[in-house]
């Protein structure tokens, strides 16, 4: 999976100790040996490897959270809020 600037992702209540507390975390560079990210809330910003973040979206640690206007195309309007 490719990790694209500006895709956001659920942090897991099990490891949202590590990353402040916060909800989720939004991709803002990926130089393709490293992600930096900002934390929901205000809580902060960081970075870290790509190997890691693909670690924890493999231990689901982190999820995608879905674009509404990707939700539009593929026809699942009523996922929407």
């Amino acid at each position: 999976m490719s990790i694209v600037e500006g895709t956001k992702y659920q942090i897991s209540k099990v490891i949202q100790g590590n990353f402040n507390s916060a909800e989720s975390l939004t991709v803002t560079t990926n130089n393709g040996v490293t992600v930096q990210f900002t934390l929901s809330e205000g809580k902060g910003h960081g970075s870290m490897p790509i190997d890691h973040l693909n670690y924890l979206l493999k231990r689901s640690n982190l999820t995608i959270i879905p674009h509404k206007r990707t939700l539009l195309a593929t026809g699942e309007e009523e996922q929407i809020s």
